[in-house]
């Protein structure tokens, strides 16, 4: 029965949100069927007052977000293994509708084989979907769910079973593709990942620019990405597509300096270890509409 599915939710904060943090633990709470636990991790800032029976930790320092996200894993057990869903949500979202909860026990209960689930992501004002929040090529229609290969970090679920057989996220990465990162591990094992539009995050629609090493991490983590996780054969031309894919977007003089020092450094600096995924995983990824050469 869903009922006994457990979830859990992390939730990472800079401290910087104190009043949209406490709404979205308010909306967590408000969700239908057994209680979400919640776990909320300070990334090197303290945090404000929380409601009590929240679980917490304040690091000394930003291990950035998947860093982060992981401490707030193991708030959960060793791989999340006190509950059987992790939800990874943003401090300045907010669950709207109060059956996202009961929808996500409904369908990890349903498909066994169903490792993690892609929220959509609503403007809360407009109800709009941003076309790079819907994680398939064909983005036109936010409202149509399907299997993907990718999910957003900040709306999504997790099966806690995935992280022992596919590893967690990425901390090396700090920011930047490391949901894809771990997608790819978890497909290569055997799991399968849903978008669903009926599970909704508010958050309002911002520039993913607005970091100040956005261009530099996007460019270096593509390179990790990458030289992780692709056969070899398949690297140049991964790398080589999303080259010219930057170059012909036209970016500003100082955007492409910092797009071409990322992708220097994704070459010079250590990426993690490398485990190439299986070519039967390849197959997978283009029949899903994402073939690893884009």
């Amino acid at each position: 029965m869903s009922d006994d599915f457990r979830l859990g939710a992390v939730i990472i904060t800079m401290g910087n949100r104190p009043a949209e943090l406490n709404a979205l633990i308010e909306s967590v709470r408000a969700q239908q069927g057994p209680p979400v636990e919640l776990a909320v991790v300070g990334n090197g800032a303290p945090l404000p007052a929380l409601p009590e029976g929240v679980r917490t930790v304040e690091l000394p320092e930003n291990l950035g977000i998947p860093g982060g996200r992981n401490v707030g894993i193991e708030l959960f057990g060793p791989d999340g293994r006190d509950v059987d869903a992790v939800l990874f949500l943003d401090d300045d979202g907010l669950l709207p509708n109060t059956d996202s909860a009961e929808l996500l026990r409904q369908a990890f209960t349903a498909d066994p084989g169903l490792g993690i689930v892609s929220f959509r992501i609503a403007d809360p004002e407009t109800g709009t979907t941003q076309r790079r929040h819907v994680p398939r090529l064909r983005a036109s229609d936010p409202m149509r769910g399907s299997r993907v290969t990718t999910f957003l970090g900040g709306a999504s679920a997790v099966r806690s079973a995935v992280f022992p057989q596919a590893g967690q996220l990425p901390a090396e990465f700090f920011y930047a593709h490391e949901e894809t990162d771990l997608a790819w591990r978890a497909l290569d094992a055997g799991w399968s990942i849903d978008y669903r539009p009926d599970v909704v995050l508010h958050h309002p629609a911002t520039s993913p620019a607005r970091h100040a090493a956005y261009f530099h991490n996007v460019a270096r983590n593509r390179v990790w990405l990458a030289r992780r996780n692709l056969p070899a054969l398949l690297v140049p031309l991964y790398l080589g597509t999303w080259f010219l894919l930057t170059v012909a977007r036209r970016p500003s003089g100082a955007a492409l300096k910092a797009w071409l020092g990322g992708f220097r450094a994704g070459w010079s600096e250590p990426c993690g270890p490398r485990r190439p995924m299986k070519w039967s995983t390849v197959w997978r990824l283009t029949r899903l509409g994402r073939p690893p050469i884009i």
